[in-house]
């Protein structure tokens, strides 16, 4: 038999007749099983060895990982299409990118940091008429417009991203600004309809358009569409300069060059109803 020190911990026993039951477990039936002690009873315990008392530290508030900032630049250019107001100046988080920008008035491009900038739109004797928090994704271009509202200025950012156009083609879209203006149908001078219900803050998606002459009716009507993957051929001479055969709201003559875009800016000319009048940029 082992021989025990005064080092070796004993279990100690309950007294006849206390404990609690005894599972019998998978073992033989002779098997002994040491009942443990009721809570409470039962000798003392050796404490075993010391132990060093180890410092504690104090614990520090976490704070949640700071938002992830875009890195890189934007270009963003400005254009003046609220209808009965003076020249603005606009700037960007405090950087004026614009002093005396007229109706109907297009900026040329500027660099901005990318991420939420606040844009800010004033008279030249200072009178703020809005400011607006704007986002400017890193790489992107864009054209920003001033535009009438029922209660006032409001800005309205217009995407300029397209893929260049292929095989010597250039691109077409319809921007409409015009408060006033019913859904407009763009239509070529033989009736065909390239965009149809063009509405208010509606800025169309580019459509490749071949070299040529052209000659583009703004009216409403009940026509239907081209299909949108057609590209939009060629006018016939012929039709240029022909009185359209709808009462339209404005006109647009443009001679496409290839690999350029071409964007048509509906704007109000007046208060009337349909009152349109129309601006043509390219941007090669």
């Amino acid at each position: 038999m082992a021989a025990y020190d005064e080092y070796t911990p004993v279990i100690p026993l309950p007294n006849p007749g206390e404990g609690g039951p005894v599972y019998p477990g998978d073992g033989p039936a002779d098997e002994p099983v040491i009942p443990l002690p009721n809570p409470g009873e039962g000798g003392p315990v050796y404490p075993g060895p010391d132990f060093p008392d180890y410092p504690t530290y104090p614990t520090y508030p976490t704070y949640p990982a700071p938002p992830n900032r875009p890195s890189g630049r934007a270009r963003v250019r400005f254009l003046h299409a609220g209808y009965g107001y003076g020249p603005f100046r606009i700037a960007v988080s405090g950087r004026r990118l614009a002093s005396s920008l007229r109706y109907g008035g297009l900026s040329g491009y500027s660099q901005v940091p990318a991420g939420y900038q606040t844009v800010t739109v004033s008279g030249t004797n200072g009178y703020v008429y809005l400011q607006k928090s704007i986002p400017f994704p890193a790489g992107s271009i864009s054209t920003i417009a001033v535009i009438n509202t029922a209660g006032g200025l409001d800005l309205l950012q217009i995407t300029d991203s397209c893929c260049t156009p292929r095989n010597g083609m250039g691109s077409f879209r319809v921007s409409n600004l015009a408060r006033n203006s019913s859904p407009m149908d763009v239509l070529l001078g033989d009736g065909r309809v390239v965009y149809a219900d063009v509405r208010f803050k509606e800025t169309t998606a580019y459509k490749e358009i071949r070299p040529g002459e052209y000659q583009f009716l703004f009216a409403a009507t009940n026509q239907g569409a081209m299909p949108a993957w057609m590209d939009i051929e060629t006018l016939d001479p012929a039709w240029l300069d022909m009185d359209p055969p709808y009462n339209t709201a404005a006109t647009q003559y443009v001679n496409v060059s290839a690999r350029s875009n071409y964007t048509v800016f509906l704007l109000s000319a007046g208060s009337q109803r349909n009152d349109i009048q129309t601006l043509l940029v390219q941007d090669r």
